[in-house]
């Protein structure tokens, strides 16, 4: 079997297994390059060439990339092979890095500081409601209830369904935004002149609005997704709620942000207080 052929049955499995663009994306390009760098048939990988491949290409990458890569070789050589060259190599143990939150104050200065009006919506919009840039994208007219003032994100990370509620201080601005893509005949709420927009979009108006905004922080749209969980947790906000609302499927997921709530924090008064104040 040549290259080409093991590609085009390894795209073929992962979409039977419905895994996202996302996902079909990475393991093609991660089995594309330990290819391109061995110089083997498929039938001639092995361990070494794997181990090869890392120490000379991945030895300087976080966690995440190596499990996401050993992942892609394991599933394509299982699937169409039926051996797993990656058995007995080691994986590194996942990194929990804090992510980068926002007060609420930065977030108001960076919606405030983006004058387009489609593009201050869309910010808005993904704070407002905890939205992955990718659902957001792909978002669809017919997925809002604006009477109801709720929406459903369609097929998400996980190929789940989950419900949202729409901000009361967004409504008329999303009904406007509605008929505007209706003019034109568009199914999703946000384009662009060439149609459908792309992550790269999005970053470019965090990146100004956070420029124009002068935060001194590593901002990306991610970022007020994770500012969003934070800011329901600091509001008093049930994590089990807070779970539903992100589409996490483990409740350990969600958790990470009960460590970076400062909100929360503050909120602990040391022991030395009620030791000094009290009274024999």
């Amino acid at each position: 079997m040549n290259n080409k052929e093991f590609l085009k049955k390894i795209e073929i499995e992962l979409k039977i297994s419905k895994n996202s663009p996302y996902t079909i994306r990475n393991y093609m390009n991660a089995n594309l390059d330990l290819l391109n760098f061995s110089k083997k048939f498929p039938e001639e990988m092995t361990k070494e060439e794997v181990k090869s491949y890392m120490a000379e290409n991945l030895s300087d990458k976080a966690s995440p990339s190596i499990i996401v890569f050993l992942s892609a070789v394991r599933f394509a050589y299982s699937n169409i092979l039926g051996t797993d060259i990656t058995a007995g190599i080691k994986r590194p143990k996942k990194e929990r890095k804090l992510p980068t939150v926002m007060t609420k104050e930065e977030i108001k200065k960076l919606i405030n500081s983006i004058n387009n009006k489609k593009s201050k919506l869309m910010i808005s919009l993904m704070y407002a409601c905890g939205f992955r840039v990718s659902e957001i994208l792909n978002l669809k007219i017919a997925d809002l209830h604006l009477e109801e003032k709720i929406g459903y994100v369609k097929q998400g990370k996980g190929r789940k369904d989950r419900m949202f509620n729409l901000p009361s201080s967004l409504i008329e601005e999303l009904k406007q935004q509605v008929e505007k893509q209706k003019q034109v005949n568009q199914e999703y709420l946000f384009t662009g002149p060439k149609g459908k927009l792309s992550s790269r979009n999005m970053q470019k108006i965090v990146a100004t609005a956070c420029q124009n905004a002068l935060l001194d922080k590593s901002i990306h749209p991610h970022t007020l997704r994770h500012s969003y969980a934070t800011h329901l947790l600091e509001d008093g906000v049930d994590i089990r709620k807070i779970q539903e609302l992100l589409g996490h499927a483990d409740l350990s997921t969600t958790q990470i942000y009960a460590h970076v709530s400062t909100e929360e924090l503050k909120k602990i008064k040391s022991p030395i207080d009620s030791l000094m104040n009290h009274k024999e």
